[in-house]
């Protein structure tokens, strides 16, 4: 990659970050098209604990647009920071406890950090142009890195006024299509992803069977001790695999994450829908 330099003689990267839904990948060929002569670096940090149908969209990614990604990973696994690092005293001991919309330490461990030392280890001395495929429609907050004197976020999608059509225009015309996990599931991000619905945590269950046995086993659970530590509020995932049919019926399932959500970080969040979004057809695969 040849070497570019700003106006004030400083070493200049301009780097998008794909999280491996249809957000960023429409990004990728959005900036292909309207800026063909930037330089542009792909990256993608892997949690290692993503969705296969997230790498398979990669590859597709990197075939169809003929693209190189650069490989992100923490140093650490899930397991490891999980298991090691994030534990909670109660009166009955210390117990690991899981990530949740008010304490996202997973997103922060295995996505930020590492992208961040990944930076810092490559390009300390360089003013990193980021580019974020937030779009004009989207309700909630997904500024990506903060912005600071080395790191410059551009948001093409809100500065052009692009919505949620353009997007799916955008990956119809190019050939790449959705990711095969938008049948029954409506965002990117790991296979435990605390904002899943309870619908949604069934589409693991009927998809990844599997991962919803990893999942379920990182719930501690201790009746005669009042320990809970779930991925639902209100139920553990056998709970909720014992309630299927209800859930099934029950037509504000898809609405609410199985984490209530009180406070959202600024920090990064990946790939969030906004109410007009479509239902891809989550209900035909659980029936």
């Amino acid at each position: 990659m040849s070497e570019n330099k700003n106006h004030n003689n400083q070493k200049v990267r301009h780097i998008l970050a794909l999280s491996g839904g249809k957000d960023s990948a429409a990004l990728a060929i959005y900036m292909r098209k309207k800026y063909p002569d930037l330089e542009l670096e792909y990256v993608f940090t892997d949690s290692g604990c993503e969705l296969p149908e997230t790498y398979e969209y990669l590859n597709k990614i990197r075939a169809v647009l003929n693209i190189d990604i650069k490989v992100i990973k923490p140093e650490k696994s899930w397991e490891n920071y999980w298991a090691l690092a994030k534990v909670k005293q109660t009166k009955h001991g210390c117990f690991t406890y899981l990530p949740s919309p008010q304490n996202r330490w997973c997103t922060e461990l295995l996505k930020i950090l590492p992208y961040k030392k990944w930076l810092k280890k490559n390009y300390s001395d360089y003013v990193i142009h980021s580019y974020v495929g937030l779009r004009i429609d989207e309700k909630r907050d997904r500024k990506g890195l903060v912005s600071s004197e080395h790191i410059i976020p551009h948001y093409p999608f809100i500065e052009d006024g692009l919505k949620y059509d353009d997007i799916i225009n955008l990956l119809t015309q190019e050939r790449l299509g959705l990711p095969s996990y938008y049948s029954w599931r409506k965002r990117s991000g790991c296979y435990f992803c605390f904002y899943q619905t309870k619908r949604e945590w069934l589409g693991l269950y009927k998809q990844h069977p599997d991962l919803f046995e990893k999942a379920k086993s990182f719930e501690t659970i201790i009746p005669e001790k009042g320990i809970k530590f779930t991925w639902c509020d209100d139920m553990s995932l056998e709970e909720l695999i014992n309630n299927k049919d209800t859930i099934l019926h029950d037509k504000y399932s898809d609405d609410f994450p199985g984490k209530s959500i009180k406070k959202i970080s600024e920090i990064i969040v990946t790939e969030v829908l906004c109410d007009k979004e479509k239902n891809y057809g989550t209900e035909k695969f659980l029936k």
